[in-house]
């Protein structure tokens, strides 16, 4: 729990005080009565029962209730983010076409990111990134989900590695703001999920990108989609025969420092349904946000409950209110 003023909870300091000026006023009191030789006063004003206190003790709780009410406590919950911009940036290098993840790299690739468009509610805008040899915005933030699934499931392999530049370009993408209705623009909670299985071979760096970029405040996900151990086979386009073989591991070092330096978080995988998941996940947490919610109600109608009880108890007790 937090508190919006906090400096108000110095007041609770007088809750001790009231105690010892509740303690010395019972001394005072059972020295006055033994004064008097009438029976009742004296069960009345030097009873030691406990009980007789219990009204004090919630008048003081009450006390302490209504002064923690004062600096205005707040809660953190969970709530339903219905509107925001997500950039899905795709690796559409040459290594795509590796079949260590079944069927491929790439299919793998794009069955994943329309399970995530599927996880997320309608009013999501979502761009769309492709990177080989060069990063072009395939797919503009948009609300139509169905283009989006389509510009998913028309990627094409082609190129080389300019990571750092499509990271740049969903980055500057996602920061576009939207009309208000109002006649004024405002800017949408953005995030960004990168899928890479290579490291970055053409354009600007990515972690240079990063932290030219981080005052944005942009969370980026980032997927090394890919064994260590995967390989791509280059064959004659004439007659079909194997040429070479390379190995085409994922840059898992880039990709974690990509997310850690941006508040993401960094996923590994070389299976096709465990990519899913982590796509329907994201989709999923991206649609939850921390709040903070003032509780001052509660405290203040747990002050007036309070008050209420050592009332109600006094009466009973002693006829009297405490």
């Amino acid at each position: 729990m937090t508190f919006q003023a906090p400096l108000l909870l110095g007041l609770l300091a007088v809750i001790p005080l009231v105690a010892v000026v509740y303690a010395l006023s019972q001394r005072r009191a059972r020295k006055f009565a033994v004064r008097y030789t009438n029976v009742d006063l004296l069960i009345a004003v030097a009873g030691r029962s406990w009980a007789r206190h219990i009204p004090a003790v919630l008048a003081l709780l009450a006390l302490a209730a209504l002064l923690i009410a004062l600096a205005r406590p707040q809660r953190t919950v969970a709530a339903e983010r219905r509107e925001a911009t997500v950039m899905l940036v795709f690796d559409t290098s040459g290594s795509m076409t590796a079949t260590d993840v079944l069927p491929s790299r790439l299919a793998a690739a794009q069955a994943a990111g329309i399970a995530f468009v599927d996880s997320v509610p309608d009013e999501f805008r979502i761009g769309v990134v492709g990177f080989g040899s060069a990063a072009q915005q395939l797919a503009e933030p948009t609300t139509d989900h169905a283009q989006v699934k389509a510009t998913i499931g028309a990627l094409q392999v082609a190129g080389a590695t300019a990571m750092g530049d499509a990271l740049k370009l969903a980055i500057n993408s996602a920061r576009v703001p939207i009309p208000d209705g109002l006649g004024g623009e405002r800017r949408l909670p953005a995030a960004i999920v990168l899928l890479g299985d290579g490291a970055s071979t053409r354009g600007a760096d990515p972690i240079t990108v990063v932290q030219d970029t981080k005052k944005y405040k942009i969370p980026v996900y980032t997927v090394a989609l890919g064994s260590q151990n995967g390989t791509l086979t280059h064959t004659d386009p004439n007659t079909g025969a194997i040429t070479s073989t390379e190995k085409v591991p994922p840059d898992l070092l880039t990709l974690q420092d990509v997310a850690r330096d941006t508040g993401g978080q960094f996923f590994a995988t070389a299976d096709a349904k465990r990519l899913a998941a982590v796509y329907r996940n994201l989709g999923t947490r991206l649609t939850k946000v921390k709040e903070k919610r003032q509780v001052t109600s509660a405290f203040a109608g747990g002050a007036i409950v309070l008050l209420l009880a050592g009332a109600g108890f006094g009466l009973m007790r002693g006829g009297r209110l405490p």
